[in-house]
């Protein structure tokens, strides 16, 4: 459990309430078949549910996942090729994203900045959190109100009531104040605790209130309203478990009664002093919470029509019953714990901590580097850097803080942060890496990502520094570096200096690259700003052809269709858009990316191929967005295929 991320224990909390749904459904429904039994047997099966709910965190965590396959939700067919576009403000800092050009289904997802899982999440465990802790102010009045109560005087009535009951343990009689409701307290060493007036009541009310009490006593009740109310607790939200446990103390309550009738007491006489007890004796609410009251006022119209009602069948339950009540619910409790959504996707390891462990026994960073890789392969950001963090560490270890490994060590951290849009973070670690590199071919990407975020503060002199040091460091960045000049000047007004860094970027630039792809939008977007159309739309024009003529050719799988007669098209269902990069909108860069995909049967996209890319981090975030769609597969005589598709991503500035 170490290794999950927010999106797992979303997973896990969202399957715990839809499972206890489920068992709450499942008791509604067995009660109702037994409306015409005893009420112990209809409070078994409350108990029973209960005892579910209260199992399933636990049982969740400690056995192992049992799979089932998941499968979408289809609509109508459409075209193979998809468009989508990525948007973003030109002049600001927040990363905008919108709608599909294509209309969406009503279910379909959008990213926003509200992170609406955690939030419900948090909402979760803050009201557990306050129900638990009105539970234990709850335990400490009863033990307050325990500790303070004197011995009742006539206890030899209790002895004799216990016995005839079959209750093999001392139970003692406690008198409190004055006014108290009669109640049924402790799990090890039960207690019947009577008002003061008690002891002026007939001893026929005193009789049927004792039986009553040692009726909870006999049956376990106290025990079980603590199970049931801790079930209460961590399901609060769920309105069905609200009602449960309504339905848990009425049953209770007319099972205690049907011990009462059961041992001789006539059915008015009862009825009469248990209306007279409810209406004179009050309950405090705390004590309510984590002991067993004789009554409650908005049950009692319920429980006097049951009392005088002698159609009703009031034969008891044997511990046969509550065996059974247990043995169901682990039975249901485990196998539906164990139940896991399929993963289809290739599995990063969940237990971090095992895989750092052996790492650092061994002394490998390599081998947490490569699954912090795979982890952002996946978009699980939150795990790579749980991998990648002691993997730095390591490096540190062996070669020292100032040396080159750890140094390269940082540069991925750097690279990781930004990919998390946590930009200061990333600043701070690409810093530490250019002060140690120094002059290094290394530092160039370090120094070019620093000189960027000068930009964006309007630092430009800073800018410069950081660029014309990147451009000197490694020859090989000179082309991106002298384009981020031209960036620099440009966004300070120098038009010149800008337009000359842009086409000595253009000269020293591979022509056949994605780099040169990215400088000719860049530079494209310049010129038709000084109103250069000409020139802008030549520029993008070859942007273009060298796009199409380094297009990479996809390579699938034996197995997959293309779509033609007989094969009919995928349909996206959930779509998310694109978002920019910093870097990309820092550049202004527009374009259209190629994306090559083939949709599994499984209604997900596999073996993503850009075919067509921009640079600047947008190639990575158009495959990081369609990883995250939802398709109907495509369809060969009715049954699902793998079928290849592309989609066009479109990346415009606002």
């Amino acid at each position: 459990m170490s290794g999950w991320n927010e999106a797992a224990w979303f997973v896990f909390t969202a399957g715990l309430a839809l499972k206890g749904t489920a068992v709450l459904g499942a008791a509604w429904l067995a009660a109702l078949l037994l409306r015409k039994r005893p009420a112990a047997e209809r409070h078994w099966v409350w108990t029973s549910a209960a005892l579910t709910l209260f199992a399933l965190p636990a049982f969740a965590f400690a056995l192992p996942a049992l799979h089932i396959p998941t499968a979408p939700w289809l609509p109508d067919p459409a075209a193979v090729l998809f468009h989508v576009n990525g948007t973003a403000g030109a002049g600001g800092d927040q990363t905008v994203a919108t709608r599909a050009a294509v209309p969406m289904p009503a279910n379909a997802r959008l990213i926003s900045p509200f992170d609406w899982r955690l939030s419900l999440m948090l909402l979760w465990a803050a009201g557990s959190g306050l129900a638990f802790a009105r539970m234990l102010l709850a335990y400490a009045a009863v033990g307050r109100a325990r500790a303070s109560a004197r011995p009742f005087t006539d206890r030899a009535l209790c002895h004799e009531l216990s016995r005839r009951l079959g209750i093999g343990r001392r139970v003692e009689l406690l008198q409190a104040g004055c006014g108290a409701m009669p109640m049924t307290l402790g799990v090890v060493r039960p207690a019947v605790l009577l008002p003061s007036e008690a002891a002026a009541w007939s001893e026929e009310r005193r009789r049927m209130v004792l039986l009553h009490e040692l009726a909870h006593v006999r049956r376990g009740d106290v025990a079980a309203h603590c199970m049931a109310r801790t079930a209460l607790a961590l399901y609060w939200w769920n309105p069905l478990a609200w009602k449960a446990w309504r339905e848990f103390l009425k049953e209770r309550e007319l099972a205690a009664d049907d011990v009462v009738l059961r041992a001789g007491e006539r059915a008015s006489d009862y009825a009469g002093h248990l209306v007279a007890v409810a209406r004179s004796m009050q309950l405090a609410p705390a004590m309510g919470w984590a002991g067993v009251p004789m009554a409650r006022r908005s049950q009692l119209e319920h429980r006097v029509a049951a009392i005088l009602d002698s159609r009703i069948e009031r034969s008891a339950t044997g511990r046969a019953w509550g065996f059974a009540a247990a043995v169901a619910a682990i039975a249901i409790a485990g196998p539906l714990a164990a139940v896991r959504a399929q993963d289809s996707t290739p599995s990063v390891p969940a237990e971090v901590n095992t895989a750092v462990r052996i790492a650092q026994a061994q002394k490998n960073y390599e081998s947490l580097e490569n699954a912090a890789k795979a982890a952002e392969q996946r978009g699980q950001y939150d795990t790579a850097k749980q991998f990648l963090d002691p993997a730095v560490e390591l490096r540190a270890e062996k070669a020292g803080r100032q040396s080159i490994e750890y140094a390269l060590g940082l540069l991925k951290l750097g690279d990781l942060e930004s990919k998390r849009n946590l930009n200061q973070s990333a600043e701070d670690f690409y810093s530490r890496a250019a002060q140690i590199l120094g002059d290094r071919p290394e530092a160039a990407r370090a120094l070019v990502v620093l000189g960027i975020t000068a930009i964006e503060r309007k630092d430009y002199s800073r800018a410069v520094e950081y660029l014309e040091r990147a451009q000197h460091n490694d020859p090989r960045q000179a082309g991106v570096a002298l384009m981020w000049l031209g960036v620099t000047h440009s966004s300070e007004g120098d038009v010149n200096e800008a337009d000359a860094h842009f086409k000595a970027a253009l000269a020293l630039q591979d022509p056949n690259s994605t780099g040169a792809v990215t400088i000719l939008q860049v530079y494209s977007r310049f010129l038709l700003k000084q109103g250069r159309q000409d020139e802008a739309k030549e520029l993008a024009t070859r942007a273009m052809e060298t796009q199409k003529s380094i297009a990479a050719k996809p390579a699938f799988d034996a197995g997959v269709h293309k779509i033609g007669p007989g094969i009919s098209a995928p349909v996206p269902l959930t779509r998310i858009d694109p978002q920019y990069t910093n870097e990309a909108r820092v550049a202004q860069l527009q374009g259209t990316a190629l994306v090559s995909v083939e949709i599994g049967t499984d209604g997900l996209a596999h073996n993503i191929q850009v075919v067509r890319g921009l640079g600047l981090g947008l190639d990575e975030k158009a495959v990081e967005a369609i990883q995250q769609w939802i398709f109907k597969p495509g369809m060969k005589d009715g049954q699902p295929v793998p079928v290849m598709a592309s989609i066009e991503v479109n990346f415009r500035l606002l």
